[in-house]
């Protein structure tokens, strides 16, 4: 059974940092591209940042400088490290697993954390 369980979410001030996990089972996790996932209250899901199964990363514009992603590949895990928090950040924040292989794909989601940026 898949399971990707997110963690570190909460209410931070403006400014401020925060550092989200997703610890992934049922998977082999090295071969997966990862990415962070967010939906603000009446918007679309977007894209945040993700990581491929060699590193590389891409990050949403609005992001940029401000969040890192990385992946623990022994420890199953992959972060979004969050700095300079704006309101605008405020969603709820989904770990994505990614899988492309021919004839095929195979995607999991969390199941998201809370991030409320508000003084």
């Amino acid at each position: 059974q898949v399971q990707l369980v997110e963690s570190g979410g909460g209410l931070v001030q403006p400014g401020g940092s925060l550092r989200l996990s997703c610890a992934a089972s049922g998977i082999i996790f090295s071969a997966y591209a990862m990415g962070w996932y967010r939906q603000a209250p009446g918007k679309q899901r977007e894209l945040v940042a993700s990581i491929s199964n060699a590193g590389s990363t891409n990050y949403n514009d609005s992001v940029k400088g401000r969040f890192t992603i990385s992946r623990d590949n022994a420890k199953n895990t992959v972060y979004l490290q969050m700095s300079s928090l704006n309101p605008e950040d405020t969603a709820v924040y989904y770990c994505h697993a990614d899988l492309a292989y021919v004839g095929g794909r195979n995607v999991h989601w969390g199941q998201g954390t809370q991030v409320t940026v508000s003084s």
